[in-house]
Formats: structure tokens, sequence, C-alpha cells
């Protein structure tokens, strides 16, 4: 058991470290497609690496089963982010990743609600949660500093809520001992259904030739190899193997920890800077 919860840190630790660098990735592919665009690609990429990884058919699936893993393709794959990528083309990428930490927050208040006696939640993890956002306070709202828009924070709040929901749907699917890597593809699989109409709602008209520029697609090669098919399979394993909560707390301080990171690596004209007052927030959040 014990060995079982070591790799469920390193599998977190792992996903967190490409996670906090994927808003720089999509934020520079904004640049050349829609958000519905790079969802679409993103994630058709990585059920294909999935399905070349491991060929086998998920069989026997109930109902229920069925059930959780629609809603979950429909939470973290289409509704989180598509809301995290129209937020990134109305603000800052620094602003996003910070905001996404709310997500470990949103997921107490859930299981609680939900009374989901399986995760464990003491006092001093929700006032850690109450401190973090005290940080998300600093880093978001110092008006002298930072850029603040209503619409993609709001969005990226929104997003933080989807993700919680996520999470909780994805220990769920953990319980029931379906190997992770077919349990991620069919959840990729929901995902893409109903990626499916939103490219009739919103436009969709996928430029080709873009995709040969190499910022494009290395940038696609990353997110939908890197951080969709690969972390979300550790990610699911963690969840698994930690829960919804514990697992959060890495996600929180992955998203405190890792803007002046990505203000580091990010490439010049995607409007996003680090300053003093994220510094404040992130040592908070810390």
């Amino acid at each position: 058991m014990e060995n079982k919860e070591v790799l469920g840190h390193v599998a977190v630790l792992l996903t967190i470290l490409i996670w906090g660098t994927t808003f720089i990735s999509t934020k520079v592919l904004l640049q050349f497609f829609t958000p519905v665009e790079i969802l679409a690609v993103r994630f058709l990429l990585g059920y294909c690496a999935l399905y070349i990884i491991y060929p086998r058919r998920l069989k026997g699936m109930s109902f229920k089963q069925e059930l959780i893993c629609l809603f979950a393709g429909m939470c973290g794959i289409c509704l989180y982010y598509l809301c995290e990528n129209i937020a990134l083309s109305y603000t800052l990428a620094s602003n996003v990743g910070v905001l996404i930490c709310l997500a470990p927050l949103f997921t107490v208040i859930l299981s609680r609600f939900f009374k989901l006696k399986k995760e464990k939640i003491g006092i001093s993890f929700c006032i850690g949660c109450v401190i973090a956002f005290g940080g998300v306070v600093l880093i978001s709202f110092d008006n002298q500093s930072v850029e603040f828009n209503f619409i993609g924070d709001c969005l990226a709040v929104l997003a933080a809520l989807i993700w919680a929901i996520y999470s909780l749907l994805t220990k769920k699917l953990g319980e029931f001992g379906i190997n992770t890597i077919l349990l991620t593809r069919r959840v990729f699989f929901y995902g893409l259904i109903f990626i499916l109409p939103l490219s009739f709602v919103f436009d969709f008209s996928l430029n080709q030739d873009l995709l040969f520029k190499p910022e494009v697609y290395f940038n696609f090669l990353f997110l939908g190899l890197g951080a969709s098919a690969l972390c979300f399979v550790t990610w699911n394993f963690a969840v698994k193997i930690l829960g919804a909560v514990k697992t959060g707390v890495y996600q929180k301080r992955s998203a405190a920890k890792t803007p002046s990171f990505r203000t580091e690596i990010q490439p010049r004209g995607v409007g996003t800077f680090f300053n003093p007052a994220f510094s404040a927030g992130q040592y908070i959040d810390g």
C-alpha cells in the first residue's frame, strides 16, 4: 500500500510539472486557432496515442459506469478546457494559472456536500485552502500591477469548479478496478463527442497549412501527447490512489508556484508578465 502511495505522489508530481507549462502552449496556439480547434486537435491526438499504446477494447462496462465516464468526459475534457482556453483568450496566462488553484477548495466543498466519506478532510486543510484563497486574491486583484479581466477570470474560476467535479468523478471511476489507460481513453472519447457539436456553434475552420509551422506542431504535440495522453493517465492514477482532495493539493501548489516559471519560458508576444504582487500571493499559497 505504501509503495502504491509513493507511486501516486510521483505520478501527480510528474503531472503538475507538465501541466504547469500548458497555459503558455495554449496561449501560443490561440494566435493561430480558436479555443475549440485547439481542444479538438489536442484530445484527438491524445486519444490516438492512448489507442496505439494500449489497443485493447474496454468491455463489460455497466450503464452506471458508462454514465460516469460520459460526465467525466463532458466536465474534464470538454467544459473545463473550453472554459480555460476561452479564458486565456481574454486574460493573462498567469491569472488563469493561479485561479485554477481554487479547484481543491471546490473539491472540498463538493465532497462535503455529497458526503463522500472516503475523502478525509481535516480542519488544517480547510484553513490552508482559505489562506490559499487569500494568495489568489493578492495575485488577481492588485489593480496597480495586474491586469484584471472579468470575463476571462470568471471563466477561469468556473473551470476550477468544473475540474473539481471531474476529480470526484475520476475518484469514483478508480473504485471500479478498471485499467486506468482504458478508462482515460473512454473519457477522452466522450469528451470528443461533446466537443463535436461545439464545432458547429463556434467558428471551426482548421487551417491545415498552419499545422506545419514549428511553433504550432511542437505545441500541439506537447499538449496532445504529454499534457493529455500521459498526464490524464498519471492524474487519474494518482486520484485513484491518493483521493481527489489530496491530489488536488498538488494542483494548488503547482498553480501557485509556476506563474514565474511560465513567465521565464514564455515566448514574446503572448501578453503575460510577472510582478511582485504575484510573488506575495505565491508565498501565501505555498
